[in-house]
């Protein structure tokens, strides 16, 4: 990328712009006035703000010649490390009366985009202050219209949304498919990231998923609001673009499809594909065998592969040629790429290259439609150190498990596997690893687990010697009434009775019970689905008739009778799954 991109001018590269102080052993900015500074880009569409910048810029062009925006220390906060300017020579090692360079914290930050899907670690964006300002301009952002949590938490897990519209906006992409698309949610993945941050899911959602769209309320450009109708067993990709929804649509219709509300949502078309690869110097992929899609226009022979720009996305865009040629081989082949993408944002060829991080940061920055809660060059800086913490070997890609749409007789759309996609919705929602992380496999051999596990050991009574008091801890009104009549019509549970509201809220499902109970708490366990932690040995109380009585109490998790309440621990084998650090090549 030349220097007009960025903001200079004169093919000044910035990182020349750093200049040996002989005083403190370290490297400064220096702005000289020699250099003519051009304008910095305002938001789009934001007259006022590139005229405030535009002001900022002379004020900085009348300076004096040696003063920097910020202090060395500062700035080696925000930059990567430092590099020696054309014509000086490298400082020997251990030089009297030197100081030795000390090298600046690359700080990560994620932006994640893509046309197909999004996510990049890069380091620092940029410079100084102006800089920043002039990557800010670049962010589009778009309302949540209420559908988010709010905006991401450092000390919670975090999901976020990110979609890859098929809008062929942008040079060149006009002749990829329906060149008049509103820009649907093409390519969709849930990423989820553990409240420890030591690993991460990445859902991808079928873009032909039959499901419920519900009604969305969206912000209108005139600032009013409009409620625009669900639809029923609609394809999970109208929820974008069809009838005017925006990305907070989507975010509902994943929402209802999976329990878990999104932080945020990032959205990206076609030309992030072809910008941040040729940015990063290209991405290495791996071919089973010779691909000549002509509806992608990706050709290539079978082997390894270092792609960029159009061939990026033609490879991204490519189904025909590889798997079943559907959507989902397409997913998959995705997956490859992105994978391969994060190894090469993670290595030192691309951390440790100033020109490769200010690339990614005009990419990312400009390809880029996020939620209001992430309109800054900061909070996205934030989320990326959150983001920046995994290790790619414990970042798992999986898909959302379907089946075939038993309704055609042309297959075209898929629906749940409902055998399945219950149990990876509910691991995403239990913060649940689908990699085996060792602070998690530590934790479940320690002795709190080993004791909650013995307590569903042992005989189990018989279900018409159960005798159980329903009370509703936190649960949706009429949970216990709803449950004592599961427990009695469906699973022989008679000797059952409700008990009312219990004296204060709880947020987990409990069961109480004497120790000579322990072969009815084990039975009711297997029949409602709690885990040995629910149990709670305790002691029994009385019933109407003076009998002795275990309490079962629906807490705040309760998701309705007959819903299992035990966090699952292990991914169905049926779910296909793969890792971020391992090498794979599309068949």
């Amino acid at each position: 990328m030349d220097a007009q991109g960025r903001g200079r001018a004169d093919n000044i590269d910035p990182a020349d712009q750093w200049v040996l102080n002989p005083d403190t052993g370290e490297y400064e900015l220096r702005l000289g006035r020699s250099a003519p500074q051009s304008a910095v880009p305002g938001p789009r569409g934001s007259a006022s703000r590139a005229a405030g910048a535009a002001g900022a810029v002379r004020a900085r062009t009348q300076a004096p010649e040696r003063q920097a925006p910020q202090s060395s220390e500062q700035l080696a906060e925000q930059l990567p490390g430092p590099r020696r300017r054309r014509g000086v020579p490298e400082e020997p090692p251990n030089r009297r009366g030197r100081r030795p360079v000390r090298k600046s914290k690359a700080k990560k930050v994620l932006l994640w985009t893509g046309g197909t899907m999004a996510f990049v670690l890069v380091g620092t964006a940029g410079a100084a202050y102006l800089y920043l300002e002039h990557l800010n301009g670049n962010i589009t952002s778009l309302s949540d219209d209420g559908a988010s949590t709010g905006g991401f938490s450092k000390d919670k897990a975090i999901n976020l949304l990110l979609i890859g519209t098929d809008k062929r906006t942008g040079s060149g992409n006009e002749g990829y498919g329906d060149s008049g698309s509103v820009g649907h949610a093409d390519t969709t993945i849930l990423l989820h990231v553990s409240k420890d941050r030591t690993n991460a899911t990445a859902l991808s959602i079928p873009r032909d998923l039959m499901v419920d769209i519900p009604d969305c309320q969206t912000e209108q450009e005139d600032g009013s609001t409009k409620v625009i109708p669900g639809t029923r067993n609609a394809r999970f990709n109208t929820s974008l673009g069809q009838d005017g929804r925006t990305p907070s649509c989507t975010m509902r219709t994943v929402t209802e499809l999976t329990g878990v509300t999104p932080d945020n949502f990032m959205v990206a078309d076609f030309n992030a594909v072809k910008t941040l690869t040729t940015a990063v110097g290209g991405v290495e992929v791996c071919l089973a065998k010779d691909i000549d899609d002509p509806d992608s226009h990706l050709k290539l022979p079978k082997g390894t592969h270092v792609i960029e720009g159009e061939q990026a996305l033609a490879y991204v865009r490519t189904r025909h040629s590889v798997g079943f040629g559907g959507d989902l081989s397409r997913i998959d082949i995705q997956q490859q790429f992105l994978s391969s993408l994060m190894r090469k944002l993670k290595s030192n060829d691309t951390l440790t290259s100033p020109g490769k991080m200010i690339g990614l940061a005009e990419a990312g920055t400009k390809a880029l439609t996020v939620d209001r809660q992430l309109k800054s060059i900061d909070k996205l800086k934030d989320l990326g150190l959150e983001l920046g913490k995994l290790n790619t070997e414990n970042l798992t890609f999986a898909t959302v498990p379907v089946v075939d749409n038993p309704a055609e007789k042309v297959k075209a759309t898929v629906v749940l596997n409902e055998s399945t996609a219950p149990t990876v919705f509910q691991m995403i929602r239990d913060d649940v690893s689908f990699t085996e992380v060792k602070q998690q496999a530590q934790a479940s051999k320690d002795a709190a687990a080993a004791a909650a596990a013995a307590r569903l050991k042992g005989p189990q009574s018989a279900a018409s010697e159960v005798r159980v008091q329903v009370m509703n801890g936190g649960a949706p009104a009429g949970s216990a009434q709803e449950t004592l009549t599961w427990l009695q019509n469906t699973k022989g549970i008679t000797k059952s009775e409700n008990a009312g509201n219990a004296p204060a809220p709880l947020g987990t499902t409990t069961l109480e019970y004497a120790p000579d109970q322990a072969p009815q708490a084990r039975k009711l366990a297997a029949v409602m689905g709690l885990s040995g932690a629910a149990l709670k040995p305790g002691r029994s109380v009385q019933n109407a008739q003076g009998l002795p009585t275990m309490t079962l109490t629906l807490g705040k998790d309760f998701k309705g009778a007959g819903v299992s309440l035990t966090t699952p621990t292990k991914v169905p084998d049926s779910v296909q799954k793969s890792t971020a650090d391992k090498v794979k090549c599309a068949k």
